[in-house]
């Protein structure tokens, strides 16, 4: 089955070339061998880890959103209706950022009556779709949201501003994970300093740490795992006082072990094996201490004992310890996790490290199972469309139907 020209190894070659170095230079780089890159560049070999890729980008002085060939602007079905949404959306979030920075002489787009009542049930089904993976609805939803949100903190004062800022925090939040999983990550690093600006001028510490949590989501699809690295970091010492003694909160404690597994998946796409785990294995500690059957869902993150498990497996597939990772955190149930789009993420995860060690069919169960649930998400996902590359190359006999199908909605093909 012929696959695009357009592939991930036709623009490692573009980049090695435009970077001036042979084979030998760019593989020595990378810890790799000659044949290994040759193979990367034909199409022969799948490069399906982010760890790889990222450093592949950094030697090569491209971005890796380039790299990946974002954004996927699928043509048929309604996953392409989502993209409509991003020049409304792109306007939005620009105007936001110019309010929320003072600027004069700017004035609402809409009706100056504001209802906040409204306007908070609407960033909740904003919200639910984030949870749910529903990529097209979150585009539909939020543009208009957040200029009504723009109008509600230019016209509101005292309390009411306040309570409009802390929407806006919401709602760019979720408009950031759309815009990573849709292939925009300069966008949606703008989105996360929206919400960074409104937080600021709320001055709550929790609200404060819930957007470092989706900066570093940013910085990771932008792969910038140092900084990535000092922004968990220092929200992780503002929290430790609420995570103590007589101070403690279960929704500190949460966001903390949420910016743990931030960064074990940091350290794994760094390739530091030993502080990936270790990570890891706090994180289980840290749920732990919440209260049984935690899932933080109103903070985004969905933190508890079965996110830690969806973050294992990803950090196994990326230090090439895919067994250890399915393995790491024991009897969790991940059908309990109360987010479609965490489900996903790890019934991903989970295919790529079955994959990896040879359980080619089961991979392809796995993938299929994820799609169902979320297939708008899976479709774009950067991991799931090389995976299912890598699969076609390969060939599974007992799955071609099922490949087949995945090709075409990826459009894959030529």
């Amino acid at each position: 089955m012929p696959l695009n020209d357009e592939s991930i190894g036709a623009r490692v070659r573009i980049a090695r070339n435009a970077a001036g170095m042979t084979h030998a230079q760019l593989a020595g780089f990378i810890g790799r061998t000659e044949k290994w890159l040759e193979n990367i560049e034909a199409g022969r070999l799948p490069l399906d880890r982010f760890s790889v890729i990222t450093s592949i980008a950094e030697r090569c002085d491209v971005d890796p959103a380039w790299l990946l060939g974002l954004p996927y602007r699928l043509q048929h079905g309604s996953g392409s209706l989502a993209h409509s949404y991003i020049p409304a959306l792109r306007t939005g979030i620009r105007r936001a950022g110019l309010i929320l920075s003072g600027h004069p002489g700017l004035t609402p787009t809409g009706a100056a009556l504001v209802d906040l009542v409204d306007l908070g049930a609407q960033v909740v089904k904003a919200s639910e779709a984030r949870q749910a993976a529903n990529l097209p609805k979150i585009a539909r939803l939020v543009p208009p949201l957040i200029e009504d949100l723009n109008t509600a903190v230019l016209t509101l004062a005292g309390r009411a501003r306040e309570e409009a800022l802390r929407l806006l925090v919401d709602t760019a939040r979720t408009a950031r994970m759309c815009l990573n999983q849709l292939g925009y990550p300069d966008l949606a690093w703008t989105a996360a300093e929206v919400a960074a600006g409104a937080a600021s001028q709320v001055g709550d510490p929790l609200v404060k740490a819930a957007v470092a949590w989706d900066r570093c989501g940013a910085l990771l699809h932008q792969a910038a795992p140092r900084e990535m690295l000092a922004v968990a970091g220092a929200a992780m010492r503002d929290l430790e006082p609420m995570t103590v003694g007589r101070q403690t909160q279960d929704r500190a404690v949460s966001m903390y072990g949420a910016l743990q597994l931030r960064c074990s998946i940091a350290y794994a796409r760094s390739g530091q094996r030993a502080d990936a785990w270790a990570q890891i294995d706090a994180a289980v500690e840290t749920a732990g201490r919440l209260p049984d059957g935690w899932y933080d869902v109103e903070q985004h993150t969905v933190f508890g004992r079965g996110v830690v498990a969806v973050h294992a497996a990803e950090a196994g597939v990326e230090v090439d310890q895919p067994d250890v990772g399915l393995k790491r955190v024991p009897a969790v149930d991940i059908d309990s996790i109360p987010s479609k789009e965490r489900r996903t993420h790890c019934m991903v995860d989970q295919a790529r490290a079955l994959h990896r060690m040879g359980k080619s069919s089961a991979a392809v169960v796995r993938l299929k199972e994820a799609a169902g649930l979320a297939r708008h998400y899976v479709y774009a996902d950067p991991m799931s469309r090389a995976l299912v590359s890598d699969l076609v190359r390969v060939g599974v006999p007992s799955q071609q139907t099922v490949l087949s199908s995945f090709v075409r909605n990826m459009e894959l093909v030529r």
